[in-house]
């Protein structure tokens, strides 16, 4: 409107179908760097590319569609995720349906990493993923970085892999939850909550929450977002047993997936 074109005019000017016009200006398609640049070329107001580009960026950065994330295949996520992992410190992890990626067996990985490739059709690297997840393991070991985990007793019970892969990852986190700088926390179902656990995120020190949606990854960087998320988190944190109380949960499920594993004649 400032350049005084109509829609029309501006995708003419570009070789543009004039739709791609209008679902820009109403927020049914993002528009690239290159459509950002073409635009503010053909209306003149190249001074605001810089500014336009740089949101664009933060947009990709705090919103990245698992399509676009998982493309090249799973285990360059997980690579990813290994730099982050290094820069970390402090780990606050709650998860409501899930077992953490930090704490899980190769078998529970990889059945959980396979959901990628059902749902967004990535590249089938699933092995090299699993592998890359759990040499991300060796950072539990090391004594400058601190862990306090926080799941519930749902995610525990959810058969999100099969019962000897389920039996083997609650023997894995009765062993992790004694290691010194890994606080492991259990809510039993009997929990009273306030907040209801909507969804798992990820505090990493005091700068960023990470949040898995089905579609996308949100990376949520604002003091306020990570405020709530860490408020959000003690609330949670206090309603969890620790030590021999979240082993009494631990164990307490074990006895019932046991009851799944077909037995073998002798």
């Amino acid at each position: 409107m400032q350049a005084g074109l109509t829609g029309r005019q501006l995708a003419e000017s570009l070789s543009w179908p004039q739709s791609k016009v209008s679902k820009l200006e109403t927020a049914r398609q993002a528009p690239g760097a290159a459509d950002i640049r073409a635009w503010t070329r053909v209306t003149d107001s190249e001074s605001h590319t810089g500014d336009l580009l740089a949101a664009l960026e933060d947009l990709d950065a705090r919103h990245a569609q698992w399509q676009r994330v998982l493309r090249p295949g799973l285990r360059p996520h997980q690579a990813g995720l290994s730099d982050l992992d290094a820069r970390t410190r402090r780990f606050r992890v709650f998860e409501a349906t899930v077992v953490p990626g930090l704490l899980q067996t190769a078998g529970y990985a990889r059945a959980r990493l396979a959901q990628g490739v059902a749902l967004h059709g990535a590249t089938d690297d699933v092995d090299l993923a699993v592998h890359t997840r759990m040499a991300r393991q060796e950072l539990l070991y090391d004594p400058g970085k601190r862990f306090h985990f926080v799941v519930t007793e749902a995610a525990l019970r959810l058969r999100l892999a099969a019962p000897q892969v389920m039996l083997a990852q609650l023997d894995r986190l009765m062993t992790l939850s004694t290691l010194p700088n890994v606080r492991l926390g259990v809510i039993g179902s009997q929990a009273p909550y306030l907040v209801g656990p909507w969804h798992g995120f990820w505090l990493r020190d005091d700068d960023r929450v990470l949040v898995e949606t089905f579609s996308a990854e949100l990376c949520l960087t604002h003091s306020r977002e990570i405020e709530l998320y860490g408020a959000l988190f003690g609330r949670f944190a206090a309603l969890a047993g620790y030590g021999r109380a979240a082993r009494e949960i631990l164990f307490a499920v074990a006895e019932d997936v046991a009851t799944e594993v077909p037995r073998t004649e002798d």
